[in-house]
């Protein structure tokens, strides 16, 4: 269980919060580059840690990201005119520039002081791997840009999509991290015992400690002398990534890929999940017609939401169209989906859970050190520290991997080679 207070600390993460001070040191994802798709195209709403802001492409195709209300008489500056390198509110014609400042002030005469003294709030915004990412802390401890592994695959062999949640990141974070429900609640083949998850429903978990976050390990006994063993790669504050190397029967891991998830959170009680994959290696990129049918597969294709939004179709008010012959007979909910299944889980705990009310078990480990690593760093943050996991330098090089291993051989010996980035 997590104390009232603890719980607090970690889910909060509005201006001033200790948790969202912590946050505000990281560049965040927001929007998928696509969102904003040239230069003077139209502004997109944009919340992120509880703040209101509007982002843009300007004329050098440059991103700005600005507070959603205009210094002048607070007009939304969603309405603005996007035009020669600035956003223009058009209540009285004021326009400012990607750095906050104010480039025109056509409803005051001309050289008026005003204009020199007023700004709209601007954070720094860039462009990368499909992504566009802004950081919302102190400019003296800016961080050097993301630098991600799957970053670094070309566009060709990489794939990110973004999908909405209706609840408190941290919940949706541990679900990421939570290794042992995929032995339920995505078993979609109740009577395959072909399926690790299906031989063996109690996987062995070790947490290793890193400068980044950690890396996890499940081990689960596909035979009397092999296991099948899944490294996960977690890193501070929300990103989790994973490999899916080796065919599994029956599975869905039929093509060398990686996957991973960064859970953003836009509020105390929503957040967007930015859904990564990228090609094992550059003689293999993602073939797009296999990266549609993945996402069709969980649930979070184009055709599973809201048209012109992130929001999933299936949702709570529908309650994920859950079809209990299925359940009964087929899957373990009677929810299609992996994806939609997570979301029926996480947010049916509410939009932020009790953590004082739980009791955790052994299969939980990464989900507590993870607790432990957030509540650590944020009080580093409000000590005048640096958390750890900011410069990309100490996570660039690492990935993920999965693959069958026999009993006497540790996976250290036998994957330690897999476990570098070869992009």
């Amino acid at each position: 269980m997590l104390r009232s207070e603890e719980n607090e600390k970690l889910t909060r993460v509005g201006p001033g919060t200790p948790g969202g001070n912590f946050m505000r040191r990281y560049w965040q994802p927001i929007l998928l580059a696509s969102e904003l798709p040239e230069p003077d195209s139209a502004p997109v709403r944009v919340r992120l840690l509880g703040e209101d802001l509007i982002a843009y492409r300007d004329s050098e195709g440059m991103i700005g990201m600005v507070d959603a209300y205009c210094p002048h008489r607070r007009a939304p500056m969603f309405f603005g005119r996007n035009e020669e390198c600035g956003l223009r509110c058009v209540y009285h014609g004021w326009k400012f520039d990607r750095n906050g400042d104010c480039v025109d002030m056509p409803s005051e005469p001309a050289g008026t002081p005003l204009q020199a003294r007023v700004k709209i709030k601007a954070y720094p915004a860039i462009e990368k791997g499909g992504v566009i990412w802004t950081y919302m802390g102190p400019r003296e401890t800016m961080p050097p840009a993301p630098d991600y592994e799957w970053m670094r695959a070309p566009a060709s062999h990489r794939f990110v999509s973004k999908t909405f949640e209706h609840c408190n990141y941290l919940q949706a974070l541990e679900g990421g991290l939570d290794t042992a429900h995929s032995s339920y609640a995505h078993n979609n083949d109740i009577k395959n015992r072909n399926m690790p998850r299906n031989r063996d429903k109690a996987p062995r978990l070790d947490v290793e400690l890193t400068d980044y976050g950690y890396r996890y390990i499940s081990q689960r006994r596909v035979e009397e002398d092999l296991n099948y063993v899944r490294i996960y790669q977690y890193i501070m504050p929300t990103q989790q990534m994973r490999g899916s190397i080796v065919k599994i029967e029956g599975g869905m891991a039929d093509y060398p890929r990686f996957d991973g998830h960064i859970w953003t959170p836009i509020d105390d009680e929503s957040c967007f999940v930015f859904n990564m994959m990228y090609s094992y290696d550059q003689n293999t990129p993602l073939p797009m017609d296999l990266v549609l049918g993945w996402e069709a597969r969980a649930g979070r294709g184009p055709q599973h939401h809201v048209p012109g939004s992130f929001k999933l179709i299936a949702n709570m008010s529908n309650d994920y169209f859950i079809d209990r012959d299925m359940q009964k007979n087929k899957t373990f909910t009677g929810i299609a989906g992996v994806n939609t299944q997570d979301y029926a889980l996480q947010e049916g705990m509410g939009t932020i859970s009790d953590r004082s009310l739980e009791n955790l078990g052994s299969s939980d480990k990464a989900i507590a050190a993870m607790r432990r690593l957030m509540s650590r760093s944020i009080d580093a943050v409000a000590n005048g520290e640096s958390p750890p996991g900011v410069d990309p330098a100490s996570h660039g090089h690492v990935r993920a991997h999965d693959n069958y291993l026999p009993n006497n051989k540790t996976w250290q010996d036998a994957l330690a080679s897999e476990l570098v980035a070869k992009w």
